[in-house]
């Protein structure tokens, strides 16, 4: 299964709304950035964020605008405003304090919380996962901060082994 079809699912969560704001946390090389991108409304942004430098298009997929910033989303502060979203692929399991974390996003949201996560479904700790969260983790933690919808959408098998999911969170 390629990334693309991976992610597909997604597009019929959000295809019935207005143009964007979204945060793609751990960008790295925008592979995720892109098939955003590709699923969201004509028009949106994203606002691409990592650590590192990163060459990013400044338009991508459907006309989308990606504003990309050098920032550590876990420990910087965050000049992200009324978002419609954040995704956050394969960066999760870096976060040791995850639920401080998702207390810190919650004031960047314009009205409603939105996650799309992307993860390894493991509990498995390892030098490239030093923080693992696999789907039912993931729902007892957004459910513990008051979310009401956990929803896998897809998974997939990982090129390193194992298997990964994607997750909307509302």
């Amino acid at each position: 299964m390629t990334f693309e079809d991976f992610i597909f699912p997604v597009k019929n969560k959000l295809a019935h709304r207005e143009s964007q704001r979204w945060a793609d946390l751990g960008c790295g090389a925008g592979r995720f950035t892109q098939l955003l991108s590709e699923i969201l409304p004509f028009e949106s942004e994203i606002f691409a964020l990592d650590q590192m430098s990163q060459k990013l298009d400044t338009t991508m997929g459907n006309n989308v605008a990606v504003h990309f910033q050098k920032a550590n989303f876990e420990t910087d502060n965050l000049e992200l405003h009324n978002l419609d979203g954040i995704l956050m692929a394969n960066a999760f399991h870096y976060i040791s304090n995850k639920e401080k974390l998702i207390q810190k996003l919650e004031p960047c949201f314009a009205d409603k919380k939105q996650f799309l996560i992307v993860e390894y479904e493991t509990d498995a700790v390892n030098q490239w996962v030093p923080y693992p969260i696999n789907f039912q983790k993931l729902k007892e933690l957004f459910y513990k901060l008051g979310y009401t919808s956990v929803e896998k959408l897809n998974t997939r098998k990982s090129n390193y082994g194992g298997e990964m999911y994607i997750a909307l969170v509302d």
